[in-house]
């Protein structure tokens, strides 16, 4: 008798412990409240630093210019600015508790790099729909099976007021970024010998289902992206064709790939984690592209907190420029990144005991406006800091948006560095278009598109 009652009273203390912490993964209806007063409509605080050096967050940067059609060079809004100083290796010091150590690795190896630091516009802004969603969101979203999905959650930002760092991880994956976007851009390596390599051309595609505003979530097919990518270069590659679905169910990440030479469609599971990214002559690893994506499962996330850090920003003027003139010998031209004083969220990823991936550390700095992860660093087996991801982020003001597709992924022992989607010399950049149906992203339609 004894031992049923105390069995009873274990099962009922462990549900009562399971509710308690489902309750607490959850914000207070009193604490969403700050989404109306203080904090912006997606969870970042509303007002300045204290010496003036972060404004207040105004709304954002929603002005089209006449004439203006989504791909078409973006304007920038801020060319007749003027840096405020620049950081070099020679005065890095100073300004060491706003740099990340992927950056500082950089100012360190290479004399001749630097960052013009101009003054700070937040220029983040989503449609009404999002911010009105994220509110809701707030007090239902939820964490469930070993934090790889959100429950209670669509149309905004999961967790605007985050507890750990599983919630900010998911407002980057799910942050705003459109809802069908088009691509067409190039990969490049860069060598230790400075040799600018050609690696893709391709055509891409992504569609966000959770952000689709028509689609009632009762009929939400539970899928938070579609990735299809068409290589149209080098001529050996021409054709090839990946597809990706990130679920937010069980099924979790499912990729396929059409190969020209077997003319057939495949399963391909290994396009996540650290499989060399073959689109990129495996420069990057697949979860690096987009900065981090894709399965959280193999690394204990923590919110370190929020700090000021200088992070590439607002930087339109990058896209006027040839790729040639973009691409310096070691690092990306500093004469077209805009780097701005930014709060952002310092989240840490170590690898849990038991699993494998080759980077064991990360670092993500992740822009409060935004919610995307800007910088990211990692280190290796033996704590050696290794790699240094730095995107450039842009204004998609006919979202409105602030999008950071273009990435460089530098390599800190051999003294490589990749750029990803970069779209300067192609047209349309990367660009506003029409849902298109779940069967474009089917894999049966691989092939059909896939023939040289």
């Amino acid at each position: 008798m004894k031992l049923k009652l105390m069995v009873a009273l274990f099962s009922l203390l462990f549900s009562y412990s399971l509710l308690t912490q489902s309750v607490l993964a959850k914000v207070s209806a009193q604490e969403a409240e700050k989404l109306k007063t203080v904090l912006t409509p997606v969870g970042a605080e509303k007002a300045g630093n204290a010496d003036g050096t972060i404004p207040p967050w105004d709304g954002g940067y929603t002005t089209v210019p006449p004439g203006y059609k989504s791909g078409d060079l973006r304007p920038d809004p801020f060319a007749d600015e003027k840096p405020l100083y620049t950081i070099t290796a020679d005065n890095m010091v100073q300004y060491a508790e706003q740099l990340s150590d992927g950056v500082q690795a950089l100012l360190k190896k290479y004399k001749d790099f630097r960052m013009d630091v101009y003054p700070t516009h937040r220029t983040f802004a989503a449609p009404q729909f999002i911010y009105e969603a994220t509110f809701k969101n707030a007090t239902t979203a939820e964490l469930r099976d070993d934090n790889e999905v959100v429950d209670g959650a669509y149309h905004g930002i999961p967790f605007p007021i985050p507890k750990d760092g599983y919630e900010a991880i998911w407002n980057h994956i799910l942050a705003w970024r459109g809802v069908a976007l088009f691509t067409k851009f190039r990969n490049y390596i860069i060598t230790r010998n400075s040799k600018v390599v050609l690696t893709a051309e391709a055509e891409q595609n992504e569609q966000f289902p959770y952000y689709q505003k028509d689609v009632p979530e009762d009929q939400w097919n539970r899928k938070f992206w579609y990735f299809r990518q068409v290589q149209t270069a080098p001529p050996f590659k021409a054709g090839e064709t990946l597809l990706t679905h990130d679920d937010m169910g069980v099924n979790g990440r499912q990729s396929w790939q059409y190969l020209v030479g077997q003319r057939r469609v495949r399963r391909a599971p290994s396009i996540a984690y650290d499989t060399p990214d073959f689109v990129n002559s495996g420069h990057n690893f697949f979860d690096e592209v987009f900065v981090f994506n894709g399965r959280l499962d193999r690394y204990k996330f923590t919110l370190v907190g929020k700090k000021e850090v200088y992070i590439p920003y607002n930087c339109n003027g990058f896209l006027a420029h040839k790729d040639k003139e973009v691409l310096g010998s070691h690092f990306v031209n500093p004469n077209y990144v805009r780097w701005e004083l930014h709060r952002v969220w310092v989240v840490q990823a170590d690898l849990k005991p038991g699993k494998r991936h080759a980077v064991t550390k990360r670092i993500f700095y992740l822009d409060e406006d935004a919610w995307r992860a800007i910088m990211a660093d990692g280190w290796d087996g033996k704590g050696q800091l290794w790699r240094s991801i730095i995107s450039i982020p842009i204004i998609a003001m006919e979202f409105p948006a602030v999008l950071n597709s273009t990435q460089a992924v530098y390599n800190l022992q051999s003294g490589a560095y990749g750029v990803n989607i970069i779209f300067n010399e192609t047209h349309p950049q990367i660009q506003a278009v029409k849902p298109r149906p779940d069967s474009f992203f089917s894999p049966e339609s691989l092939a059909a598109t896939g023939v040289r």
